[in-house]
C-alpha cells in the first residue's frame, strides 16, 4: 500500500473541490425534489453527495480516501456558501467514514462492482443513523422512516456505487490515470486480454 505520493494527495484535492461544488448545485435539485415527493426527495439523489468517496478509493486505493475526499469535499462546501454551515463538515466525516468502513473490511484489497456498491451503501447507513438523530427522523411515521433509508440505500449503491466506477473506468481508459492504481489495474488487464 506504502505512503501518499503527491499525485495522490493533489488527484484527491482536485476531485474533492469538483465533487464539494457538485455536491452543492445538488441541494437545489434535493430542494425541487422536496418539493414533488416529500422528505424522501433527497434520499433519491443522496448517492450523489457520497461520489467523491468512491472515486478517491477507487482510483488511489490508499487507507483513508474514502474519509478524507469526503471531509475535504464538505469543507468546500461550507466555503462556497452551504446554508447549512460548519455542521455539513461533520455530515461529510460521517458519510466518508460508512464508505472508508467498507474499503477497511477488504483490508483496501478488493475494488469490484459490488465492493464499490457497498461502500456507497455503508454511506448510506452511517449518513443515516447520524440524519435520524440530527434531523429528528424519531419524529416521523416509521413507515415513512424505512422508505426513506431504503432509497437512500439504493441511491447510495447506484449513484455513488455504480456511477463512481462508470466514471472512473471512463477516464482510466483515456490514460490518464495511468499512474494510479486504478490505470495500473486497467493496463494489466489489457495486457492479459492481449495475450
Amino acid at each position: 500500500m506504502g505512503t501518499w505520493k503527491l499525485r495522490e494527495l493533489i488527484v484527491l484535492s482536485v476531485l474533492s473541490v469538483v465533487c464539494g461544488v457538485i455536491y452543492l448545485l445538488f441541494f437545489q435539485v434535493g430542494n425541487v425534489l422536496v418539493g414533488m415527493f416529500g422528505l424522501i426527495g433527497y434520499d433519491l439523489i443522496f448517492g450523489i453527495w457520497f461520489l467523491v468517496s468512491i472515486l478517491a478509493a477507487y482510483i488511489i486505493r490508499k487507507p483513508g480516501a474514502a474519509f478524507l475526499s469526503e471531509t475535504i469535499a464538505a469543507f468546500v462546501e461550507v466555503l462556497i456558501g452551504s446554508s447549512v454551515g460548519p455542521s455539513l463538515i461533520v455530515a461529510g466525516m460521517v458519510q466518508g467514514l460508512g464508505a472508508e468502513m467498507v474499503f477497511a473490511a477488504t483490508r483496501y484489497r478488493v475494488y469490484t462492482t459490488a465492493v464499490l456498491m457497498l461502500a456507497g451503501m455503508g454511506s448510506s447507513v452511517t449518513s443515516f443513523i447520524y440524519g435520524y438523530f440530527i434531523s429528528g427522523f424519531s419524529a416521523l411515521d416509521p413507515t415513512l422512516v424505512t422508505a426513506m433509508f431504503s432509497v437512500r440505500l439504493i441511491s447510495g449503491a447506484l449513484l455513488a456505487g455504480l456511477l463512481g466506477k462508470w466514471l472512473s473506468d471512463s477516464v482510466a481508459k483515456t490514460g490518464a490515470l495511468a499512474q494510479f492504481a486504478l490505470g495500473k489495474e486497467q493496463r494489466k488487464g489489457s495486457i492479459t486480454h492481449e495475450t
